[in-house]
């Protein structure tokens, strides 16, 4: 079974992921990375080129094909837009949601023009925010409040959460 990290962007899902996976001996996939090695582009020059749309698309196609087991897997902030996607990742894995609230995400960003976030221009975090936490909350199997705790203690709140699964 995989275990599938959702959530906003910058509420931990690839730095937790990773240790994650080293402390449940798992692989580690970051499906940012897998969308722009199969583009050649990084995510923001994606989102120029496509538009939020055709990101979008594009991250649903490339999910909805991906194949991984026994492994830790980090989706962009995005990847609950994707119906197939997230149906297909689910399939072999439970979806952890990472919840932190917009100011905490606010906080942590500090790269957002330049980080391939996928929001309409003029956009806050706290608008999207809103749009995304009801699609996190439908595909959790988990919810984890990160609010708070350090990356060390999140790990072990999943790894808490996942044995009584």
């Amino acid at each position: 079974m995989n275990i599938v990290l959702i959530g906003m962007p910058g509420c931990g899902k690839s730095t937790v992921g990773v240790l994650l996976a080293k402390t449940l001996l798992r692989d580690f996939v970051d499906t940012d990375l897998i969308i722009q090695n199969r583009y050649g582009a990084s995510l923001c020059a994606l989102i120029e080129k496509y538009g939020l749309s055709g990101f979008k698309d594009i991250e649903n196609k490339v999910l909805s094909e991906f194949r991984s087991e026994n492994s830790v897997i980090a989706t962009g902030g995005s990847a609950v837009y994707g119906e197939e996607a997230m149906k297909n990742l689910k399939e072999n894995g439970k979806a952890v949601y990472l919840k932190l609230s917009p100011e905490d995400i606010v906080r942590r960003i500090d790269n957002i023009t330049t980080r391939g976030i996928a929001m309409e221009k003029g956009s806050t975090i706290a608008d999207l925010y809103a749009e995304r936490a009801p699609l996190y909350e439908r595909y959790a199997d988990i919810t984890v409040d990160c609010t708070d705790l350090g990356i060390e203690e999140c790990v072990l709140k999943i790894r808490d959460a996942l044995n009584g699964v």
